[in-house]
């Protein structure tokens, strides 16, 4: 009887220009494969090491691989209002006022057909693992995230929605309308049935849940007080927005009698459990406190100098205090677009910006959208590396064509200077989920006409 040889790998991505691991070795190997078998790594080499026989193969050729993108801040719902024409030039606080009665008409419908156009859009891009905070929740419009789970578990994305709140209206001095804020004891009860149903604490989790007031000028800080116990009773994670804007300090000036950082830190947030959006504008001595405590921070770069008040997160500065920096999107009525790679290459460019040419490289901006990323969602060494154990989520980017030539000496600045580019081949869990180019999951036309229609109903435009 003839012994069986080992068992092949699920799938063996081969032949790739290089692999930027982004392990704690920052390992590169020109020429590299990957394989995945079981959802996680269990291979990876170059020339000389021979991958192992394969259930299915992807061809990387000309392609430089990298884990998978993380998208650590985003309002996928907005992509329903996205470039509305009334908002476009306003300050943050004069767009949202302008957006939230548009969104007091998002239902269980819309917020499926938003989340299946956004997590595909991001997917077609490079990013395998989405983040989302959905804070606004209308009266009679249902289980919104529970919609919004339901089709990323269709495409096959990994996903962290994050329920979102407000419990401050305009009668409140707010700015959303009645229609879409809800009190404490309902927000805490929602929070805990979606952990519940929904919040997989497992390695290799396709599906995990945090807990996402909605920033300090929306909701009341016995709500923060209580969601952050709630979350450490649940052992999920807090999201929040915090130094967005300017306003946003005068306002926690005014309400708090202090600054929104320390008032953040009062309601009990300031801890590594959290992580924040945007982060613009803590002074030297907030930077130290935030990094003391390793809140993590989404970098959003196109939105922060589209609707933030022009600024430049203080990315670097963060970094060295010790908060684990991610990147993120942020909502698609704000940036109009879902490219983590086009945010990777504002992070680059605005990094630079601030700090001159030393201050970032195409590298350092890897990093936030992968390592860096995991890190703000608590998944340190499973999400954003590439190494035996992790889980099979990876890009091929060609860097091939009119756009690459001359490229020749280093693939992955090349991959931020030259460009743009989107991903050949997105891999979730050992899974194509893009292929050469095109989403695997079937039905966009039929989507894409839902979600217009939805788009009008939401809009007014719909006659």
């Amino acid at each position: 009887m003839t012994p069986s040889g080992p068992a092949p790998a699920d799938l063996v991505v081969r032949d790739s220009l290089l692999v930027a691991t982004v392990d704690d070795h920052r390992r590169e190997i020109p020429g590299g494969w990957v394989a995945v078998t079981g959802g996680l790594i269990s291979g990876l080499g170059g020339p000389g090491d021979p991958p192992p026989a394969a259930v299915a193969t992807l061809d990387a050729s000309g392609c430089l691989v990298t884990p998978g993108l993380i998208n650590t801040h985003h309002h996928i719902y907005q992509n329903l209002t996205r470039a509305y024409a009334p908002a476009v030039n306003g300050t943050l606080f004069e767009w949202l006022s302008t957006l939230y009665p548009r969104w007091a008409f998002l239902d269980e419908e819309a917020a499926y057909l938003s989340a299946w156009v956004g997590l595909a859009e991001l997917a077609l891009g490079g990013c395998t693992t989405s983040t989302d905070h959905l804070y606004v929740h209308p009266r009679h419009g249902g289980d919104l995230i529970s919609a919004e789970i339901a089709a990323a578990d269709e495409l096959g994305v990994r996903f962290h929605p994050t329920r979102g709140s407000m419990s401050l209206s305009q009668k409140d001095g707010g700015l959303p309308p009645d229609s879409v804020v809800q009190d404490d004891d309902e927000i805490l009860a929602d929070s805990e049935r979606l952990v519940g149903r929904h919040h997989d604490p497992g390695w290799g989790a396709m599906v995990r849940v945090a807990l996402a007031p909605c920033s300090p000028f929306s909701v009341t800080p016995e709500l923060m007080r209580r969601t952050a116990e709630l979350a450490e009773r649940l052992d999920v994670r807090l999201h929040t927005h915090l130094a967005e804007d300017p306003d946003e300090d005068r306002f926690a000036s005014e309400t708090f009698g202090k600054r929104t950082v320390e008032h953040f830190e009062d309601v009990g947030w300031m801890t590594d459990r959290s992580w924040v959006a945007h982060c613009i504008y803590p002074d030297r001595a907030e930077i130290a406190r935030l990094g003391a405590a390793g809140v993590g921070v989404a970098h959003c770069p196109s939105s922060n100098m589209m609707i933030g008040g022009g600024g430049l997160a203080p990315v670097k500065a963060l970094r060295a205090a010790g908060s684990p920096v991610g990147l993120g999107c942020d909502g698609s009525s704000s940036t109009d677009h879902a490219s983590l790679w086009l945010e990777a290459r504002m992070a680059l460019l605005t990094g630079r910006a601030r700090g001159g040419p030393a201050a970032m490289s195409a590298r350092d901006a890897l990093e936030i959208a992968t390592i860096g990323s995991a890190a703000c969602l608590g998944r340190e060494g499973e999400l954003g590396t590439l190494r035996v154990g992790a889980v099979g989520d990876l890009v091929c980017w060609p860097l091939e064509g009119v756009a690459f030539a001359g490229a020749l000496s280093d693939p992955v600045e090349a991959w931020l200077r030259c460009g743009p580019v989107s991903a050949r081949h997105s891999v979730i869990s050992g899974r194509a989920v893009v292929r050469d180019g095109v989403l695997a999951a079937p039905g966009v036309d039929d989507v894409l006409r839902r979600h217009r229609a939805a788009a009008a109903r939401i809009q007014g435009l719909d006659g």
